[in-house]
């Protein structure tokens, strides 16, 4: 292992650069951090960052030492910090928690079962026709955004509208290394949206998410308005742009991966295997953020008070001192503890409704689809600091002989 420390020692050249095309193909990057620097000092995103997966797990689970409260994204959204699930710390984010978990799990996710797989059957039947298309828009997203608007109770949206204006709120800026203004706006356009929502509800209470939300009680404790909006924009980010990402990366895994994608398309009681070894493999939740709350000492480095950390999800799911041949593939494997929801106070409230849409909507899909490929080798990732998630997948059936 090298020594390394900001602004005085280690490589010369930037070895982990957040705002260059580093998610074209993260993991090589991923395991020179992992063997030479375990804490390696980015001057690009001025952050520590962690890419062993104890170190990881670690500071995901210690909030007292790594701190959320000052935001969990790398160029965080303006106004966002304090106000969310995953920008809070506890008692706070307790509080919140239960409270969004009340209304969050009032219903199993069954109810959802339906509406998923109407959505599904008429999608594949156009995609049937076509022979090709962008799964991204033409599948995931209108699944992701039919059944979170429906569980939410928003009125329908244009679905590529939608995922357009989520993508654009969770993306950098990297010629200016950060956020701009039409990122903020797209993020503002979200929330005002929400408002609106918001206020209709507390006049005309409906069987939605956004009602149960806004009448959620624990001891007497309800969530303020600035919590509701926060709240539920969070879920339509998550919903739209994480699970329809990692949605798109489980089909490019099948894509990449032939053999498991035929052993899934002949027995769907595997799909559910895939889904955990794709979350560990390649999930779309790459990188998040903490803040020092108390010095630490690690890897022989210093976290003083106030310095940012990154919690590199993507590359811990690779550590081969947690999973053994890392960079296979293998749906057989049982990845336990992959952290492609996270660990801690902040695991993903939403991960069995994640799992339950994507497993409905792809074994719909191989039903249909049982083999297919992309019609291009290269095509463009979103241009994010914290997720990894292409902007377009384009794919082809392959029909039989």
């Amino acid at each position: 292992m090298l020594d390394q420390a900001p602004g005085s020692t280690g490589p010369e050249e930037e070895v982990f650069d957040l705002y260059s095309d580093i998610d074209e193909n993260p993991f090589p990057l991923y395991e020179r951090l992992r063997e030479d620097y375990p804490c390696y000092w980015t001057k690009s995103g001025k952050a520590w960052v962690l890419s062993r997966y104890d170190d990881v797990l670690r500071a995901a689970q210690d909030w007292e030492t790594f701190s959320s409260a000052n935001g969990n994204l790398l160029d965080e959204i303006p106004g966002r910090a304090g106000g969310t699930l995953g920008t809070t710390d506890p008692p706070r984010h307790d509080r919140l928690r239960a409270l969004a978990q009340a209304a969050f799990m009032k219903k199993n996710n069954e109810h959802l079962a339906a509406p998923t797989h109407a959505i599904a059957h008429a999608a594949l039947d156009d995609l049937v026709k076509r022979g090709r298309f962008d799964f991204i828009a033409d599948y995931s997203s209108l699944i992701t955004v039919g059944v979170l608007f429906r569980l939410l109770g928003l009125p329908h949206q244009d679905p590529a509208d939608i995922r357009d204006k989520v993508v654009l709120s969770i993306s950098t800026d990297r010629k200016n290394r950060g956020r701009n203004p039409q990122l903020d706006a797209a993020f503002k356009w979200i929330t005002d949206f929400i408002t609106e929502e918001v206020a209709k509800r507390r006049k005309t209470p409906q069987d939605d998410l956004i009602t149960r939300l806004a009448e959620a009680e624990i001891d007497g404790d309800r969530l303020s308005e600035r919590e509701i909006v926060l709240t539920t924009g969070t879920f339509v980010m998550a919903g739209v742009e994480s699970l329809s990402s990692f949605m798109s990366v489980f089909a490019l895994n099948l894509c990449q991966h032939p053999d498991a994608r035929a052993r899934c398309a002949a027995d769907p009681s595997l799909i559910p295997r895939a889904i955990e070894e794709s979350l560990r493999y390649n999930t779309s939740a790459q990188r998040f953020m903490r803040t020092v709350a108390k010095e630490t000492q690690l890897h022989g480095q210093t976290l003083k008070v106030g310095d940012k950390v990154i919690l590199a999800y993507g590359s811990a799911n690779r550590d081969w001192r947690k999973f053994p041949n890392p960079d296979v593939y293998d749906i057989d494997r049982n990845p336990q503890g992959h952290v492609g929801f996270g660990s801690g106070k902040h695991f993903c409230l939403g991960n069995q409704m994640a799992r339950f849409i994507t497993q409905s909507a792809m074994e719909d899909f191989l039903a249909r689809i049982p083999d297919f490929r992309l019609t291009g080798e290269h095509f463009d990732w979103v241009p994010s600091s914290n997720f990894r998630s292409p902007k377009k997948l384009p794919l082809e059936i392959v029909r039989g002989a």
